[in-house]
């Protein structure tokens, strides 16, 4: 073995215990009353990378939660690397759905049960102990790197796009390397190619002033509920098509080329609805199950409530409603145009005798694509076909990573995605799990990944 494969292995008991410390800080982003826990995991990641021998290490404010940068700039003549995570993680609800309490990780089976295991602290800490290992074992780093780990990807990094924009040059750096992210298996790998955009937005409906007696007033007046069903309802047709008008006009339709590319990606309907437990593939006429999840937009309803909620009837006429809708986006749509698009929609299908109102979610994502030859893109195909044995599957997902957008606007290099997770480990559903095996595999994907880096004309 080299010197950093025997420094991974002495410290494997090491490493585990740091990361079930990391994962039981609790920092959900989207709750105020975890704010304090999402200071805590920075000043963790912070401590951690010192430690690893990263130097500059500090927690940068951004009017939100905070980014935790570090640099190790002593290669001339090789490139600079920004390897980005996030260290906060999604709400644990519904609670009573986990086995053992979400914070508390439980070891079961070679895997790691808590919220975060996966998405995002194993994957993160990945690369902190890959560098380590190189700077204690071989004195140096192949690379020139820059690190940049945030506290708000969970929400959709609100603030980042003003902060990049203010210091974009700290994080100059000529190719990114995300450790959010997934591979398609235990035993096969993928690069992602593309990512979805981002945009939402929460509608309100105000009918009377209070909750009324619905024998008395209903009939007589417009219900709130009522009226949010029949406006959600002319968003989509009965088959799934978004009905906003203007809504697909800057989509990019796929080439033929691209179709097949995706039809040659590993898929079996019938196993996909076993394990989502539903009994129908469902979406947007004229394209495949595949093609809807990773390169059609769509328009969802995340919640909907208002009402009485409790057991058994409560004859009652709500005065509010209200729900919560996402729109998955792809190349060339705007998340703004789109949400003044949906605006339009509600404006114009508002149904008499409410008050309708529209709030935009704070943060939104662009689509984003990167090119399968980028040398990037090369080096981490070469170690993914010398650790797994087969080459990777070029894949695109249904999902966002906000900052693979701004890396690309703001600093105006691309994202190769380089993480260990698997889809099956339950992101952000109860349960959540990261199989330690990965854990192991990703540290040595890094040390290799580093030093093809170093070779690679970037």
């Amino acid at each position: 073995m080299s010197k950093w494969e025997t420094y991974l292995e002495e410290n494997k008991a090491q490493f585990l215990d740091e990361l079930l410390d990391f994962i039981r800080i609790p920092s959900i982003s989207a709750l105020p009353e975890h704010a304090g826990d999402v200071q805590q995991a920075a000043e963790w990641v912070a401590n951690r990378l010192e430690k690893a021998g990263v130097e500059g290490v500090r927690i940068m404010p951004t009017g939100g939660h905070p980014v935790v940068y570090g640099e190790w700039l002593h290669a001339p003549g090789k490139p600079t690397i920004l390897i980005y995570g996030h260290f906060d993680t999604q709400p644990v609800d519904p609670v009573d759905l986990w086995d053992h309490p979400p914070f508390e990780p439980a070891i079961v089976d070679g895997r790691i049960y808590a919220r975060g295991a996966s998405d995002d602290k194993g994957n993160m800490l990945i690369p902190i102990l890959a560098v380590e290992a190189l700077l204690k074992s071989e004195g140096a780093v192949p690379v020139n790197l820059k690190f940049c780990f945030e506290g708000q990807e969970e929400i959709g990094s609100p603030q980042l796009p003003d902060f990049f924009s203010t210091h974009k040059d700290i994080f100059t750096c000529d190719l990114a390397v995300s450790a959010d992210g997934s591979q398609w298996s235990e035993t096969e790998p993928n690069i992602y190619l593309s990512l979805r955009g981002l945009c939402g937005l929460q509608i309100d409906i105000k009918g009377a002033k209070t909750d009324l007696h619905s024998g008395l007033a209903g009939g007589a007046i417009q219900n709130p509920i009522h009226a949010l069903v029949r406006l959600l309802d002319s968003m989509r047709s009965p088959e799934g098509k978004v009905l906003v008008d203007g809504f697909y006009d800057d989509v990019v339709e796929p080439s033929e080329a691209e179709r097949a590319e995706i039809a040659r990606v590993p898929f079996n309907e019938a196993e996909y609805l076993e394990t989502l437990g539903v009994n129908a593939v469902f979406g947007e006429p004229g394209y495949t199950t595949r093609e809807r999840g990773w390169i059609r937009p769509t328009l969802e309803v995340n919640g909907i409530w208002g009402g009485f909620q409790g057991e058994g009837t409560k004859t009652v006429l709500p005065n509010e409603a209200h729900a919560k809708i996402t729109c998955r986006l792809v190349a060339n749509q705007d998340p703004r145009r789109i949400l003044e698009l949906l605006t339009a929609h509600i404006e114009k299908h508002a149904p008499p005798g409410v008050e309708v109102n529209v709030q935009p979610m704070a943060s939104t994502a662009n689509p984003y694509s990167m090119p399968a030859d980028h040398p990037g893109n090369e080096a981490a195909r070469a170690i993914h076909e010398e650790l797994y044995g087969q080459k990777p599957y070029y894949v695109r997902s249904g999902g966002s990573i906000p900052i693979c957008g701004l890396f690309l606007e703001h600093l105006n290099v691309y994202t190769v995605n380089f993480a260990f997770a698997v889809e099956d480990e339950g992101a952000h559903a109860p349960n959540e799990f990261f199989r330690l095996s990965n854990f192991n595999l990703g540290q040595k994907a890094y040390c290799k990944l580093l030093y093809r880096l170093a070779e690679q004309e970037l």
